[in-house]
């Protein structure tokens, strides 16, 4: 149970049937009340702005009707033992000990499904998306986590998910690609050495996919490129997609779908989105204005087809053609998005890297053209990734070529330290990503004190000879000390977290927290080492049961927690 949200009903209802009594006129700001985790010095559960809102709304003394919403709020919440106000007007409140018990008994009951929303909302999820030239680089394995961990957040809270790759198979990129290929093949065959010539693709990854192509195509011709050039390009595609599938895999990560961009060209789907747009009046033939910057008299003003992105809230209209007449790259994304709304998805969500911001609302645009309106469309985009190693930029890989390729850095750290790190920051900022410090079994490590959490309640858990949820209520009388007050907090707000999350993507947020609430029970159990009376056990048994609805409460968090980030939670450490 989220007590935030279900105590926040109950006091919105008692200020509506108490409006006449409270002198309350105005009380439409409702939606700006709500209910936070006070600061730790206060001592308490719950913290209140209605009195700051109201007040000012209508023209009363905050800590004059903070008074009176005291005095009803114990009065009428049976779950409320104890209010003060605070500051200008704040109303900090404590739950009685009965509700403190309910909510746990809530929370073990619950178990898995503990801080989950219970929506039923339909997702496309792209994401990756990389060229498929060569293996994924770092960059790309930011933008793959969030992802994936995104989906896994959506399905916890019940959601139907489809996570899509879009395969970025046609277009002069690919061409090169394949003619980078051809030119290994020709080295590899003939001896002839591969030219040093503008875009081609000189990763040591090139010469292995020509290899591979080689021995699985004994009996092919391929000295004429332009003869062999389909299948060539099928066989590369093939093995291209095979490395940067494996490099998923070892990231814990798998797509639902992969769609080919070469299927909006053989589909003809450009012609029928276009044809859609201009059914709805969103196409025309014109001509753009100049760019920012651009002098109008230098402009050359080329008539094409435009879509009026700008109805739906871009900075600008749209081309959908080149000056020669052919499609643009844009066209293409439309067509994609087309088909992508066709398949009734209540939300969209691409993943883009860094140097895609510009394009956003472009895409958003064609989606509310496209869908009416109907369909919801979001974009994050995860900034880039910048590598150290002994306080030094590490260095690229002679495989890769031009970039540090996923691989790199997997043989250097393992996949549950990248899942979780990558995720420690928003996305919307650039990321400093230390080798040394993700592998240090210390404090400052942030995944490894989260699962060395989780070893330390299956220690006990082994001594006690039980295993997790082997209690599953809690006692009428019962106290909690200061330490477990606190993680008792802490664990009631993970159902905030989780929709705040979830909200507003900010996967940052999941991680944070299992740090904090971690950092909490190593200094609950540290307490043990100092002082006797702090210790779990007594000759092998549990010293008060109040300890065990601890450490099943924070463990059932850990194991939600780190099951959204797709991180592993090993029971010895």
């Amino acid at each position: 149970m989220n007590i935030f949200e279900y105590h926040l009903e109950e006091i919105k209802n008692l200020i509506l049937s108490n409006k006449d009594i409270l002198k309350l006129d105005h009380i439409d700001k409702l939606k700006g009340v709500n209910l936070e985790v006070p600061p730790e010095k206060f001592n308490f559960d719950l913290s209140c702005n209605i009195a700051m809102v109201l007040g000012k709304e209508n023209k009363i003394n905050p800590k004059t009707l903070a008074l009176k919403l005291k005095e009803i709020f114990l009065k009428k919440i049976k779950n409320f033992s104890e209010i003060e106000i605070a500051g200008p007007g704040f109303l900090n409140i404590k739950l009685s000990k009965k509700a403190l018990r309910n909510n746990i008994n809530s929370i073990l009951k619950s178990n898995k499904g503990y801080g989950s929303t219970k929506n039923k909302k339909t997702y496309n999820i792209e994401f990756v998306s990389a060229n498929p030239t060569g293996p994924m680089h770092v960059g790309h394995c930011r933008g793959a986590i969030y992802g994936d961990v995104l989906a896994n957040l959506l399905k916890f809270n019940g959601n139907k998910v489809t996570k899509e790759y879009y395969i970025n198979d046609y277009g002069n990129q690919i061409r090169n690609f394949v003619e980078s290929v051809f030119l290994r093949i020709i080295e590899i065959k003939y001896n002839k050495k591969f030219p040093t010539k503008e875009n081609l693709y000189p990763g040591f990854y090139i010469k292995e996919i020509a290899q591979k192509i080689i021995n699985q195509n004994i009996n092919q011709d391929f000295k004429n490129f332009d003869k062999c050039f389909e299948i060539l390009k099928k066989e590369s595609l093939k093995h291209s997609m095979e490395l940067i599938k494996n490099d998923l895999k070892l990231l814990g990560i798998s797509h639902d779908k992969f769609f080919s961009e070469s299927e909006i060209v053989n589909k003809n789907l450009v012609d029928k989105a276009i044809k859609k747009l201009k059914e709805k009046n969103f196409v025309e033939n014109g001509y753009l204005k100049p760019p920012k910057g651009e002098n109008s008299e230098n402009w050359k003003k080329t008539k094409r087809l435009i879509f009026k992105s700008s109805l739906f809230g871009d900075d600008a209209d749209r081309a959908l053609q080149k000056d020669d007449g052919s499609w643009t790259y844009f066209a293409n994304d439309v067509a994609y998005h087309m088909d992508k709304v066709n398949r009734n998805y209540e939300n969209l969500v691409n993943i883009l890297g860094a140097d895609h911001t510009g394009y956003i609302k472009r895409i958003k645009a064609a989606v509310l053209a496209l869908s009416d309106n109907k369909t919801k469309f979001d974009c994050k985009v995860c900034q880039l990734v910048k590598l150290y190693k002994n306080g030094e930029p590490y260095k690229m890989s002679k495989r890769a070529g031009e970039f540090i390729s996923a691989q790199d850095l997997l043989n250097e750290v393992e996949k549950d330290q990248i899942r979780f790190m990558m995720l420690n920051r928003s996305n919307d900022v650039e990321l400093d990503f230390d080798f040394e410090k993700v592998k240090e079994k210390t404090k400052d490590n942030p995944v490894f004190y989260v699962q060395y959490a989780y070893a330390r309640i299956n220690s006990i858990l082994r001594t006690l000879k039980i295993s997790l949820m082997n209690e599953t209520d809690v006692d009428e009388i019962f106290n909690f000390n200061k330490i477990e007050e606190k993680i008792i907090r802490k664990v009631f707000e993970w159902p905030k977290i989780v929709e705040s999350s979830s909200r507003n993507y900010d996967l940052h947020k999941i991680p944070f927290y299992l740090y904090e609430l971690s950092t909490l029970f190593h200094a609950y159990w540290s307490k043990g080492n100092e002082d006797k009376n702090f210790k779990f056990l007594d000759n092998g048994k549990i010293k008060r049961k109040e300890i065990l609805s601890i450490i099943n409460i924070v463990a059932i968090v850990i194991q939600n927690g780190m099951g959204i980030l797709g991180v592993s939670l090993p029971k010895k450490m």
